[in-house]
């Protein structure tokens, strides 16, 4: 009679809050651990018909007296070549070489595949080949000291992973990747404090860089209105609208100034 009296006095409310806290003594109920989400698949790359797809092409010059080369003194290392040149500014008969020159605008959403072959950068004669390159976002980067002395790889990126690796002369290639787009990406050798060159990382397969000629040529690209960006390591960028019609082959020169 008296535990009726008393549950009827607590009230139903204050019962369930009795039972709650009970239940919370007692032995935790396992409850089964949820899946982590599947990542997104990457959006599947987006066809462009050969039939219509465009070119674009052109030369890069320079309007000023080719700059003196700069002497590199080498003989720190023995294995080195002892003197050399710089190739921060390489101009010859008024073209200029090393321009990276890319599509930086006008491509919208498209997504592209990223090749499946590696680029080649090679340290021979304690310089790196080539001293500008392209890649893709993703792509594979396979580095060969084809030196006998050891080389140090130091990219110092803004946006991308910072490493730094020896390689012994006779060893494995190393095998690396950039996953974001960086314009001008310098990497530097620890060992060799004249080694210097650039990577460039982008979203799409339309790049080039000139030669010793300061031609360059891009193939393959849908029609449409795009901005190709002229990117220079000394001499800065220049920017250029096109309009691609399909199979449009348009010529675009850009010209630097010391």
């Amino acid at each position: 009679m008296k535990m009726k009296t008393w549950m009827t006095t607590l009230g139903m409310p204050a019962l369930c809050g009795l039972v709650l806290f009970a239940g919370c003594g007692g032995k935790k109920e396992e409850t089964a651990e949820q899946p982590a989400a599947a990542p997104a698949a990457a959006p599947a790359p987006t066809p462009i018909d050969p039939a219509t797809a465009a070119t674009v092409s052109g030369t890069v010059k320079f309007d000023g007296p080719a700059p003196a080369a700069t002497k590199i003194d080498m003989s720190q290392d023995p294995a080195c070549k002892g003197t050399n040149t710089a190739e921060a500014v390489v101009a010859s008969g008024g073209h200029l070489a090393n321009v990276f020159v890319y599509v930086k605008d006008g491509l919208g959403n498209r997504t592209f595949e990223i090749p499946k072959e590696a680029a080649t950068l090679d340290q021979s004669g304690c310089k790196y080949h080539p001293h500008v390159m392209g890649v893709m976002a993703g792509q594979d980067v396979k580095i060969v000291n084809s030196d006998p002395t050891t080389h140090n790889i130091h990219p110092t990126p803004k946006d991308n992973r910072e490493w730094n690796e020896s390689q012994p002369p006779q060893s494995a290639p190393l095998d690396k990747n950039f996953a974001r787009e960086e314009i001008l990406l310098p990497v530097k050798c620890n060992q060799h404090p004249w080694m210097k060159m650039y990577i460039n990382v982008v979203k799409n397969p339309f790049y080039a860089v000139t030669g010793p000629d300061g031609k360059f040529e891009i193939k393959g690209l849908p029609p449409g209105e795009y901005t190709l960006a002229f990117v220079h390591e000394k001499l800065g960028e220049k920017d250029e609208k096109v309009i691609l019609a399909a199979k449009d082959n348009k010529t675009v020169d850009e010209t630097f100034k010391p």
